[in-house]
C-alpha cells in the first residue's frame, strides 16, 4: 500500500529542541526492496521497491567510518541483505573494527540464494537485531504475511545453530517487537521475560535480548491508521504519554541516518519523510568549492556523505515534528529499544 498522506506531519510542533551529543553510529538504509510487505512498515518496502544503494555509495560510507571513526555501521532496508553491495560493506566495516548491526526481517535466511548468509554473519561477528512481532504464529502472519512465523522460527534455529543468542557467546542476536495496532508497546522487561519462556519452551530458541518499539504514524503503517480513522487518536496518545526522562537517550542523538542515495538524515524516519537534516548547512557549504553564481545550488543544498567526511556535525540542532513524541512516549522508542527499563 503506497499512500503519500502520511507524509503530511505536521513540522509546526512543540516537541523540546534537541542538539547532537556526538557522532557513534551510522545508519545506512541500502534500499527499499524487500522480500515482505509488513503492514507496520514505516519504509514502505516491498517486493516491488526497486531502489538500491550503488557500489560508488557503499564506499563512501566505508570512508565516512575510516575517516570520523563511528564506532557502528547499523545497516537497514527493506532488507539490506538483498542489496548487492551487502557483505562488501560488512567485510570493510569489520576490516575497520566496527561493529555492525544487520536489521534482518528473518524470513531472508531461508530465501532462495541467501542459504550461505547465516554462516556468513557469524563468521564476520555480525550482530543480528531480528524483527518478531510477537511469539504467536497467527499475530505475526496477520502482521506480515502467511506463513512468515513459520520462516522466521527457521532462520532463529539456524542462527542459534551457529551459537547466536546463547550464554557465552559473542554472536549477538536480538528480537524486536512492535505493537499489532494503535497502541504503546507494553513493559520491555516484563516482555521480554514472556518472549524468551514462550519461544524457549515451544521452539528450544533462545536470543539476548528483546526490544521494543512504538510504531511510527508514517508511510504505510500512517495510511492504515488514516483509512481506519484512528491517526489523530494514536497522535494524541504518543502526545499525551510525552516523557522528558526519554529525552537524553534518543538514537537521533548520536546516529546519522543515510538514505540509498547517501544523502544524510537526523533518523531513519525523518529520511522516510523527507525532512532535511537540522544543522546549519552553510557551516558545509562554505567548505565547498563552488563556482561563480552558486546560489541556487546553496539554496538546494543537501548534505551527503561526502560532506560527513568535513565534520561530525556534533552539537548541531536536529530537526523535528510531530512524530518524534513516538519516540518519548511511555518508556521511550528506538532503533534499541525502550529508552527507560
Amino acid at each position: 500500500m503506497k499512500d503519500t498522506r502520511p507524509l503530511l506531519i505536521d513540522v509546526q510542533t512543540d516537541f523540546p529542541a534537541i542538539r547532537r551529543t556526538s557522532f557513534d553510529i551510522l545508519q545506512v538504509n541500502l534500499g527499499y526492496t524487500c522480500n515482505l510487505s509488513c503492514m507496520h512498515c514505516h519504509v514502505n518496502a516491498g517486493p516491488n521497491r526497486t531502489e538500491q544503494m550503488d557500489k560508488d555509495t557503499a564506499e563512501l560510507v566505508l570512508d565516512v567510518l575510516k575517516k570520523q571513526g563511528a564506532h557502528t555501521l547499523d545497516l537497514t532496508g527493506g532488507a539490506p541483505e538483498l542489496n548487492q553491495h551487502f557483505r562488501y560493506l560488512v567485510k570493510g566495516a569489520r576490516s575497520l573494527g566496527a561493529r555492525v548491526i544487520d536489521r534482518c526481517n528473518l524470513t531472508i535466511l531461508n530465501e532462495p540464494g541467501q542459504e550461505d548468509l547465516p554462516k556468513f554473519l557469524a563468521d564476520n561477528k555480525v550482530g543480528v537485531c531480528a524483527s518478531l512481532p510477537c511469539y504467536s504464529d497467527q499475530r505475526v502472519d496477520a502482521q506480515r504475511g502467511k506463513g512468515t512465523f513459520e520462516r522466521s522460527i527457521m532462520g532463529l534455529r539456524s542462527l542459534n545453530e551457529l551459537g547466536y543468542g546463547k550464554i557465552g557467546s559473542d554472536l549477538i542476536l536480538d528480537l524486536v517487537y512492535n505493537p499489532q495496532g494503535p497502541s504503546l508497546p507494553p513493559s520491555q522487561q516484563s516482555l521480554q521475560l514472556d518472549y524468551k519462556v514462550e519461544l524457549e519452551k515451544k521452539y528450544g530458541i533462545v536470543f539476548n535480548r528483546l526490544l521494543t518499539i512504538a510504531n511510527m504514524p508514517i508511510q504505510r503503517f500512517g495510511a492504515v491508521l488514516l483509512s481506519q480513522g484512528h491517526f489523530q487518536n494514536y497522535m494524541s496518545l504518543l502526545k499525551d504519554s510525552y516523557s522528558a526522562d526519554n529525552l537524553a537517550g534518543l538514537m537521533c542523538r548520536n546516529t546519522v541516518s543515510v538514505d540509498w542515495l547517501g544523502y544524510l538524515y537526523d533518523c531513519d524516519f525523518n529520511q522516510m519523510l523527507k525532512i532535511d537534516l537540522g544543522f546549519n548547512s552553510n557551516k558545509v557549504v562554505n567548505q565547498r568549492a563552488f563556482t561563480k553564481g552558486s546560489q541556487s545550488t546553496r539554496r538546494n543544498f543537501r548534505p551527503h556523505l561526502a560532506d560527513l567526511m568535513r565534520t561530525s556535525f556534533k552539537g548541531e540542532s536536529i530537526s523535528i515534528a510531530e512524530h518524534c513524541y513516538a519516540c518519548t512516549a511511555g518508556q521511550g522508542s528506538s532503533c534499541g529499544g525502550a529508552l527507560e527499563n
